[in-house]
């Protein structure tokens, strides 16, 4: 199994994508035709996917595959009746379905649990950005009081006495000492830095197989790089500008630095992330594009990529989310692991 690379193909900032997309809109009815083939190269630079690369090597094959047993490890709560995996779902591309996240005593989190696809190509990490790396932000979840409240003498001295588990922490890790924090937090990091989202009829539309996408979802990509703005953040293969921003959403969370503002996530996958935004208040796509088409707070921390009095037709929402649709994959669950653990010595 090839996966996609994550340094070969950086996407452009946001600033270069609002210059080369104002380039692109008059014209933007036609989206997709063979007619205008220096404005599909644009397309394609944009938001092409990048290379596949070779497998892992044997060392990070066996990392990974450590890694994704920890992941499913409830040893790492300080119970042990939850794991990583109770609230990031496979099926749900990483999420869990809910609103808000749950703690391990049903109490309600405050804020919608992120998904996990293609992350190591991220620049921080949680709705706030408060982890700098994909090792700190492992770290977070298993601490926290109200997530998996965990601690780790206590996990280390439980995973130590795991004869197996212990010697493939050494394995994995030579040198590092056994079973340590870092070494957890290293496979962890390197699980979901192998998560990479399934290629989708949007890719294979994108480089050049027209038949991929039908005459609506078209119109709906023409909205999405145009009237209705949306590249201006959710521009780049992964369809995020890493970036932080108020949208104009109600509610007492103030989120990054006290702004309100919040990190720009991925659509890769997101027919399979629902409910939507940072506070889980969007049950659907279609609440998604009615927020940007009327029910916006506007105040003065308010995006200034935000297209404010957007009026968009019902044909045209229609045709908006059916866009937004071709970004997902049928199934949500493509864990690299099933193949990885083959190339584990």
């Amino acid at each position: 199994m090839a996966r996609m690379s994550n340094t070969n193909c950086r996407p452009p900032t946001a600033g270069r994508i609002i210059l080369l997309t104002a380039a692109l809109v008059i014209g933007l009815a036609t989206a997709g035709s063979a007619e205008n083939p220096a404005r599909d190269a644009v397309w394609r630079t944009i938001f092409a996917r990048p290379a596949a690369v070779p497998e892992p090597a044997p060392s990070a094959a066996a990392q990974i595959a450590l890694g994704h047993d920890l992941f499913h490890d409830a040893r790492l709560s300080g119970n042990g009746t939850a794991s990583c995996a109770t609230c990031h779902e496979p099926e749900r591309a990483f999420t869990d379905g809910r609103p808000k996240g749950q703690g391990m005593d049903g109490s309600i989190l405050a804020r919608n649990v992120p998904g996990l696809y293609d992350l190591a190509s991220g620049k921080s990490f949680f709705w706030d950005g408060r982890a700098p790396t994909l090792t700190a932000q492992a770290r977070f979840p298993i601490l926290a009081e109200d997530e998996m409240a965990g601690d780790f003498p206590t996990i280390l001295q439980r995973l130590d006495a795991d004869a197996e588990m212990a010697s493939r922490i050494a394995a994995a890790f030579p040198g590092a000492g056994g079973v340590t924090e870092d070494a957890i937090l290293a496979a962890l990091a390197a699980y979901v830095g192998s998560l990479a989202s399934p290629a989708t009829r949007f890719d294979r539309w994108i480089e050049g197989d027209d038949s991929a996408l039908d005459e609506k979802e078209r119109q709906g990509f023409a909205l999405f790089v145009g009237k209705a703005g949306c590249v201006s953040c959710h521009g780049g293969w992964r369809f995020t500008d890493d970036g932080f921003h108020d949208i104009g959403l109600p509610g007492d969370d103030l989120g990054r630095d006290g702004r309100r503002q919040f990190k720009t996530p991925s659509l890769r996958e997101a027919v399979h992330t629902a409910p939507y935004m940072h506070d889980g208040s969007l049950a659907t796509m279609e609440d998604v594009v009615e927020h940007y088409t009327g029910r916006l707070i506007v105040r003065p921390s308010l995006a200034p990529t935000v297209v404010r009095n957007l009026t968009l037709s019902d044909d045209e929402k229609t045709a908006l989310v059916a866009f937004l649709r071709t970004l997902s994959s049928e199934n949500a669950d493509h864990d690299p692991v099933k193949s990885v653990r083959q190339l584990v010595p």
